[in-house]
C-alpha cells in the first residue's frame, strides 16, 4: 500500500522495481501492484455494481486485449530473437488478464455475490484502506475469481506516521530506533496494529461459509517481514504466521522456534509444495519444515 513513485535506484543499490513489486511472472517480468481499491475492485469485478453492467465492461475489455495481441504478433515478425522473447513474456501477460476477464464473465453469469459498491477512492485512513483491501481479497477468493493474492501491507522503508494509534513518527525512521525505549513502545505499536488488521482479516475469512466449514478452512496465508531487528538490519529470528485450514491439512495453534538459523526458503519450498508445485529447492533453501501439515491419508 505504500508504492514508490520514483526510478533508479531506490535501496542496497537495487532499482524501484524491486521494491514496487513482490509478484514476478518470470525473473525479469515483474507483475505490477496496485494499490488503489476502485482499480482492483474494476479489474476482479467490472466497472458496474450489477451483474449486467459487470458482463457488459468485462466484455469490452476482451476486446480490447485481443487486438493488442494481434498487434503485437505482427510486431514479433520484425523483431529479433531477444525482443521477440521480450514481446512472449508481455503476451504472456495479456494472457493471464484474459483469463482473469472470461474466470470473471463466466462468474458473474450466476454469481452468488450482492451487489456490490464499487469504492470511488482510497480511505483517508491507513486502517480503513488495508481493510477494503483485505475485503476485496476476499471477494475474489470467494466468488473463485483467483487463487493467488500477494499483498504488501508495509514496506521497511514507509515514511508513513500512524496517527490514528497515535504514533507521529515516520515508520522507517523510527525503526532505527537506537535502543531508545520511547521509540521500540512505538515501533512494536505500530507492529500490533498490522498484526490486529491481518487478524480481522483471518475472522472474516472464519466468519465466509465454504463448503462444508469457512473459507479460512480452504486458505493457506503467509504473514511476516523481512526484518527481524530492524536498529541494525538483521535479517534473522524473522517475525513469521502460517494461517488457514489448508484444505484441512495444517497443524495449527502453535509457536514454533528453532534453535539453529533455519532458511525461511525452507517454509517457501513447503508452502509451495503443498500448493502442488513441486520443486526439489528454492532460494537457498537446504530443506522442509517438517510437521507443518498432517501427513496425508492414502
Amino acid at each position: 500500500m505504500d508504492l514508490l513513485q520514483t526510478v533508479g535506484q531506490c535501496d542496497n543499490g537495487y532499482a524501484c522495481v524491486y521494491q514496487n513489486n513482490l509478484s514476478w511472472s518470470s525473473p525479469t517480468t515483474p507483475l505490477p501492484a496496485e494499490a488503489h481499491p476502485r482499480l482492483v475492485f474494476e479489474n476482479l469485478f467490472g466497472e458496474g455494481g450489477t451483474p449486467e453492467e459487470r458482463r457488459t465492461a468485462l466484455r469490452q475489455r476482451a476486446s480490447l486485449l485481443d487486438s493488442i495481441t494481434e498487434d503485437m504478433n505482427r510486431l514479433k515478425l520484425d523483431l529479433g530473437v531477444r525482443d521477440q522473447v521480450r514481446v512472449s513474456e508481455f503476451l504472456d501477460s495479456i494472457r493471464e488478464v484474459e483469463r482473469r476477464i472470461q474466470k470473471a464473465e463466466i462468474d458473474s453469469k450466476d454469481s452468488p455475490l450482492p451487489d456490490l459498491d464499487r469504492p470511488m477512492g482510497v480511505p483517508d485512513s491507513y486502517g480503513d484502506h488495508a481493510r477494503l483491501m483485505f475485503d476485496l481479497q476476499l471477494l475474489a477468493f470467494q466468488a473463485d475469481i483467483t487463487r493467488i493474492t500477494t499483498f504488501q501491507i508495509a514496506r521497511e522503508t514507509s515514511n508513513r506516521t500512524y496517527p490514528e494509534i497515535g504514533v507521529p513518527d515516520p515508520h522507517h525512521p523510527l525503526s532505527h530506533h537506537g535502543d531508545d525505549p520511547g521509540k521500540i513502545a512505538r515501533m512494536a505499536k505500530i507492529n500490533a496494529f498490522h498484526v490486529s488488521l491481518f487478524a480481522e482479516y483471518l475472522e472474516k475469512l472464519q466468519n465466509t461459509p465454504e463448503g462444508n466449514g469457512s473459507l479460512l478452512d480452504s486458505v493457506l496465508l503467509l504473514y511476516g517481514s523481512g526484518i527481524g531487528n530492524p536498529n541494525v538490519h538483521n535479517h534473522t529470528n524473522l517475525p513469521i504466521i502460517v494461517a488457514g485450514g489448508a484444505a484441512g491439512g495444517m497443524k495449527g495453534n502453535r509457536h514454533i522456534r528453532y534453535d539453529k538459523p533455519t532458511p525461511l526458503a525452507n517454509l517457501h519450498l513447503t508452502l509451495l509444495n503443498k500448493a502442488g508445485v513441486r520443486l526439489d529447492k528454492f532460494g537457498d533453501s537446504n530443506g522442509k519444515i517438517d510437521n507443518l501439515f498432517e501427513p496425508l491419508s492414502l
